[in-house]
């Protein structure tokens, strides 16, 4: 794999962590279901995934950009692995709505699962870490450039949004109320 094959392949995976993104932020918007801490959690770990990526179309492949975001998809399996095993109990309804007959949680499971075996299969075109002449911009072009704003976008209106939830202190376990909207600060 070249390096401009690599770039192109991050971008790709920008928008992969956008669309995640942006569907935990749909739901909360338009089925009007906050997230609880957990879920908070793995939104977190989704943006971090993103760091990789976001540094290797900035400075080009290096496998010290891809453990970043492997560490990032560790962190978050083992955290939506706990949600899961909060819920696995016969007769709990889980939390939240289901997509497909799984909650948000088991996905961003299999997402995270995913994307740990996806960077370890990437890792192994070594290739990508040569210069291959500088075909691309350092920047990796527009199409890299907006699937990096996207995903910075898509992290600021969540940590907006989770600042309405929360405030300035502990979310609530169950959250029904935006925090600060109820105070009316």
């Amino acid at each position: 794999m070249t390096q401009t094959r690599a770039i192109t392949l991050n971008a790709l995976s920008l928008y992969a962590v956008a669309l995640v993104l942006a569907a935990a932020f749909a739901a909360q918007l338009l089925l009007h279901e906050l997230p609880c801490p957990l879920c908070l959690l793995q939104r977190i770990l989704f943006a971090m995934l993103a760091i990789g990526p976001i540094l290797n179309i900035r400075f080009g492949p290096r496998p010290s950009h891809y453990a970043l975001s492997l560490l990032a998809a560790v962190a978050g399996a083992v955290a939506s692995t706990r949600q899961v095993l909060l819920h696995i109990m016969p007769g709990d309804a889980g939390y939240g709505s289901a997509l497909l007959g799984y909650h948000y949680y088991t996905w961003a499971l299999i997402g995270f699962i995913a994307a740990i075996v996806l960077l370890a299969a990437v890792l192994l075109f070594d290739r990508q870490f040569k210069d291959d002449g500088g075909v691309l911009p350092p920047t990796g072009g527009l199409f890299a450039q907006a699937a990096v704003w996207l995903v910075i976008a898509l992290t600021a209106a969540n940590v907006v949004t989770t600042l309405l939830e929360c405030g300035f202190g502990a979310c609530a376990d169950n959250p029904v109320v935006y925090e600060l909207l109820k105070r009316g600060v």
